[in-house]
């Protein structure tokens, strides 16, 4: 324990060294020298400091059994050093490109404490300097702008409430402007920079004076609870409840959210739709993604194929003889359906031969000269679609040639070259995406969409494969029949039962290849995940610990969420040793040999969201980690790392469209608010060779039997019910 001495006091000096600052929070302890007192410990934040800096300090005296007298601030301000020792310890930091040791003790012995005056208005005297010439005097001189702008800024956002590494992401969006953009309207902030949302940007915004019922913080908290909606899935919500959550959002007056809402919706930022009973609300982007979409299927599907002619039974006859196989009657039927239609959807759960038919449309259409375009939403989709096929595959975004700044290079007026487009995983599509697909299509265009309805929807909002489906005006071919060769799969069996409501079976026989291991308690579950992981799997069915086996779990929070669960696999499968560098940020620690997640798309470093792969180098000057993705390297700045999260428990939603040897699903009552029929589902059909649930069975018979998974906002059915008719 540790005594407080209860009364404030002040403190001055020069910061003498730096034993930890973090660079999210600013939290910093270093050794300050001071007049009076000595060299002492001061804790507190600060979001940018350096040795040989002045600080002052206001706080209290706290004695700590361990490390005995120390200064806990609550404020800290820095300033630039004012003597000799002082300046030349701040050059010496690195701080400043082109100096180092030698110089900043070259310069300070010139200019002594002249030093900052003479680099920032007579740069040109730093020449004066023996081995500085005007190459480094300019470096010198750039550099010293750079860090004085950041600094500034650093400090300004530190004092509003923001962390350091979203300030340095903000200082890298909006330059020199940076604060001068905030005073003018903070709830930029919300809507541009990742990771910062509204409740960071109303606190900073409530700092620097903004008023309470102000139409732009009115306007930005309505936007946020539709934005928090979509995050939900929601394409849109009802007036009635968007109102209810906005008020709560704002604390503001019904009538005053009312009043703006109607004024955004006036200046059609935001768009009323009736909906049978319902009044939805749509952002405007969302809305004119539905109608873009729902005018696209049916521009295609009313229109005659432009596919070659093919004899149904001579084509069905000539891919079996070929491939040495025969077609069950569903699946002939879709083959020689989805070559007739110009626009098509396939759907069915695993075993029942999605793959078999793409395969036998393809070589029917390819040997008839169709130029075919496959792609899917990941990258591991896009993998598993061109190793299943033998023809070329991509994600969405690289078929549609997406540039980080241009945006979709394929689009209307410069469409996709092909004939026949087969779009796999389709349940991943949000309507972003599918709008941006359908525009890319040529007119003479065909497409196959691929995909299992029954699995979670789409991280995104919008449920474009269902809402397609139960529209009607499509034709679809729904596969039920498992086949022989699936048939003798545990996996299969397990979907297909708890996709119909069942209990699946339990045997766990020595030839099985899905699991079911009982623990009723949650560290027995984690104690088994780990004894799984590192011992039992790879020594009988030598798989690798870390790049074949997956966990997934029903939720990030709780003792079996992704976090904790993540901490522990990492001390079980990747613990600290000496010499192994290791980097803690945003709440993670990462060393060399993590397995780690992309979570969000990067454009520029081509990683998407639910990329999947491992540390392969931290470097320390500068600091920077190297990941491997599918034998890609991809470099990571300490403040691009929120980016990142560890990846050996990862959520069922986020695996979706992959696949994993092993998947390990621990289940307890913890998750019961998650417990549902298609998220289990979705589980079990990630696992290729082997599925294990780990839990309590009272647990996995609540998921089998809920197959409530929560109403989705939006309005494609509808619309495309409206173009069918219309």
């Amino acid at each position: 324990m540790s005594a407080t001495l209860p009364e404030p006091n002040e403190i001055e000096g020069t910061v003498h060294s730096i034993v930890f600052h973090n660079e999210e929070n600013g939290y910093t302890i270093m050794q300050v020298a001071t007049e009076n007192e000595g060299t002492l410990t001061v804790l507190g934040n600060i979001p940018a400091v350096v040795e040989g800096e002045l600080v002052r300090a206001r706080g209290q005296w706290r004695k700590d059994r361990k490390f005995g007298r120390q200064f806990e601030a609550s404020q800290i301000q820095a300033v630039a050093p004012n003597t000799s020792d002082g300046i030349r310890r701040f050059l010496a930091s690195g701080l400043i490109d082109g100096i180092g040791k030698t110089y900043a003790k070259r310069i300070v012995e010139k200019f002594g404490t002249d030093t900052f005056r003479i680099i920032e208005e007579e740069s040109q005297r730093l020449e004066e300097v023996s081995g500085i010439g005007k190459g480094r005097r300019l470096t010198i001189k750039d550099s010293w702008k750079r860090q004085k702008s950041v600094r500034d800024i650093m400090i300004f956002l530190h004092e509003h409430g923001l962390s350091t590494a979203r300030a340095v992401r903000l200082f890298k969006t909006y330059g020199q402007d940076t604060v001068g953009i905030l005073r003018a309207d903070p709830y930029r902030l919300a809507r541009e920079i990742s990771g910062v949302g509204f409740k960071t940007a109303d606190e900073i915004a409530q700092k620097m004076g903004q008023a309470v019922d102000s139409p732009k913080r009115l306007e930005a908290g309505i936007q946020y609870v539709l934005e928090e909606a979509e995050h939900q899935g929601h394409c849109a919500l009802p007036r009635t409840e968007l109102i209810e959550r906005s008020v709560e959002t704002l604390g503001s007056p019904e009538e005053a959210v009312v009043l703006i809402l109607d004024q955004m919706i006036l200046d059609t930022r935001l768009v009323a739709e009736s909906q049978g009973e319902e009044t939805l609300i749509f952002p405007k982007e969302l809305f004119e993604a539905e109608q873009l979409v729902a005018g696209a299927i049916h521009a295609l599907s009313s229109k005659a194929s432009t596919l070659p002619a093919i004899d149904a039974e001579s084509a069905i006859e000539w891919f079996e003889r070929h491939n040495t196989m025969s077609l069950g009657e569903e699946q002939a039927s879709a083959v020689i359906e989805a070559a007739r239609h110009r626009f098509f959807v396939i759907t069915g759960g695993p075993g029942v031969g999605k793959t078999t038919i793409m395969n036998a449309v393809l070589q029917i259409l390819t040997s008839k000269k169709v130029k075919p375009v496959l792609c899917a939403p990941t990258g591991r989709a896009a993998r598993q679609l061109a190793e299943s096929t033998g023809e070329e595959a991509g994600t969405i975004h690289r078929t549609l040639e997406y540039q980080p700044q241009a945006g979709f290079m394929r689009n209307r007026g410069n469409p996709l070259e092909g004939d026949f487009f087969i779009i796999d995983e389709a349940s991943m599509i949000d309507i972003r995406l599918m709008a941006q697909v359908m525009i890319a299509i040529p007119e003479t265009g065909n497409v196959l969409l691929v995909g299992d309805v029954d699995q979670l929807p789409s991280v995104g909002p919008g449920s474009v494969l269902r809402d397609i489906i139960e529209s009607g005006t499509v034709p679809v071919a729904r596969l039920t029949r498992i086949y022989r060769q699936a048939a003798a799969s545990d996996i299969v069996v397990a979907s297909h039962e708890v996709n119909l409501g069942n209990l699946p079976p339990l045997g766990n026989g020595a030839d099985s290849d899905f699991f079911f291991i009982e623990r009723n308690q949650p560290e027995e579950v984690l104690s088994t995940l780990k004894q799984l992981i590192r011992e039992r799997i790879p020594e009988k069915f030598k798989l690798d610990s870390r790049d074949e086996i997956q966990v997934l779990t029903p939720m990030n929070r709780q003792s079996l969420g992704t976090k904790e669960l993540n901490a522990r696999l990492q001390e079980s499968l990747n613990p600290p040793t000496l010499g192994k560098f290791e980097i803690e940020r945003f709440g993670n620690t990462f060393r060399v040999g993590d397995k780690v997640i992309q979570i969000r798309n990067n454009y520029e470093k081509e990683v998407f969201n639910g990329d999947i792969g491992h540390i392969a180098e931290i470097t320390t000057e500068p600091v920077t980690i190297y990941v491997m993705f599918a034998g890609q390297s991809v470099s990571y700045e300490p403040g691009e790392l929120d980016e990142l999260q560890l990846a050996y428990a990862i959520t069922i939603h986020k695996s979706q469209g992959s696949e994993f040897p092993a998947v390990v699903i621990p289940l307890a009552s913890q998750h019961y608010m998650m417990l549902q029929r298609n998220l289990l589902y979705t589980a079990i059909t990630r696992g290729k060779r082997l599925v294990i649930i780990v839990g309590d069975k009272r647990s996995l018979e609540m998921a089998v039997r809920n197959k409530e998974s929560g109403r989705r906002w939006t309005g494609l059915r509808e619309r495309l019910r409206s173009e069918g008719t219309s």
